[in-house]
């Protein structure tokens, strides 16, 4: 095998081990992203399950004041 062939595989080699470097750090990235999509699902269900209790309430109320009249 020639000094030019072990210098193109050298090459190739380089090449991938900067490709699993960039695909590492998008990984991260993208796990990370992911945590926080997940943080703020979580905290427009909870937004969400209080506003349906507040205007469950309401609806309530509404309904006692219709009665009571």
């Amino acid at each position: 095998m020639t000094e030019h062939y072990f210098d193109a595989l050298e090459q190739k080699i380089d090449r991938l081990i900067h490709k699993i470097d960039e695909l590492e750090q998008e990984n991260r990235r993208l796990r990370d992203q992911e945590g926080k999509l997940r943080e703020e699902r979580a905290q427009l269900i909870q937004l969400s399950n209080q506003t349906q209790g507040k205007v469950e309430a309401m609806i309530q109320r509404l309904k006692s004041l219709e009665q009571s009249s």
